[in-house]
């Protein structure tokens, strides 16, 4: 039986950390240790204590059999502080999929995997994850750790996310982004994964609160996930259509060609601003299309990941 397969056509929610490993194992074989050493993690090996270091990491049972000085070097368990960034609002459950699998994806089943996959790579790496996600409200905040024990629990929370649909009218994406950074205090690479929309248009705020969330130096980088097809080319037939606001639940009765022309400009000038302050503000814009895999977002994380260590 080809497991890979097997995977790839299972109810996607069910074995999301063991696809998320079958995915990262397909994309890159073999992640090597990090040369960095701390002492924050598992021994690693003795050297020899030189005047002037500090005494705090002396292995004194050590000098008991050997009357040599020697200090315990370990591997750093947290070379790196990762927080990802969830948006949960309603308009992530678009578009609609009944089934989803690693093939036939929403936006929130996008991000779920996305975040899954990551998640692999850094705890091969020992390093430490955090997770916010947010709707109309604040759900869920953790704080950034790298035991086994907070690797489960994150994936639990991705579990019940990706099958509970939430009923958000009212998304203030800059509210939570504010909060957010508010509780980054030490030096993170961040990832935002939204499709960037909200009920209230409040551009300036938005791009307020990037700029917040990249304060005190943390790396952000933006995956903005969107449905290409309908959400950018607003590619439908052209019979009447009933279009629902998802969030609001508001609709208009319409031919899709009739208006697509002014859609798409519409859309495409306020990515074309968004990603126009993410370079402003020094914050990584990734575009991603939900129907493509989840290589551009592991593609992009090893490019980051680098410039940030």
């Amino acid at each position: 039986m080809n497991i890979r397969s097997e995977l790839h056509k299972a109810p996607l929610f069910k074995n999301l950390e063991l696809l998320a490993n079958q995915i990262v194992e397909g994309f890159i074989s073999g992640i090597h240790k990090s040369p960095f050493h701390g002492f924050s993690a598992e021994f690693a090996e003795h050297k020899i204590y030189n005047p002037g270091e500090s005494t705090k990491h002396l292995d004194w049972k050590l000098f008991a059999r050997t009357d040599r000085l020697y200090t315990k070097r370990y591997e750093d368990e947290t070379n790196l502080r990762c927080h990802m960034i969830l948006d949960n609002s309603a308009s992530m459950y678009y578009p609609e999929v009944k089934n989803p699998s690693i093939d036939n994806l929403n936006k929130i089943g996008f991000g779920v995997l996305s975040i899954a996959a990551l998640m692999q790579i850094l705890k091969k790496q020992r390093d430490a994850v955090g997770l916010s996600i947010y709707s109309d409200t604040y759900n869920f905040y953790a704080n950034e750790k790298s035991s086994e024990r907070h690797f489960q629990m994150l994936y639990s929370k991705l579990n019940e996310v990706s099958v509970t649909k939430e009923k958000s009218e009212i998304t203030k994406t800059y509210t939570f982004l504010h909060q957010i950074a508010e509780k980054m205090h030490r030096r993170s690479l961040i990832f935002l994964f939204s499709d960037m929309f909200q009920t209230e248009i409040e551009e300036e705020k938005l791009f307020e609160a990037l700029r917040h969330i990249k304060y005190n130096k943390h790396a952000v980088v933006l995956f903005h996930l969107l449905d290409q097809e309908h959400e950018m080319n607003f590619n439908f037939e052209n019979t009447p259509k009933r279009f629902v606001d998802v969030e609001t639940g508001t609709h208009i009765d319409l031919y899709a060609e009739n208006i697509k022309k002014r859609y798409t400009q519409e859309v495409e000038n306020y990515t074309n601003a968004l990603r126009l302050k993410c370079a402003q503000y020094k914050i990584k814009y990734v575009g991603v299309d939900v129907r493509s895999n989840v290589s551009q977002v592991l593609n992009t994380f090893m490019v980051e990941r680098q410039k940030f260590v």
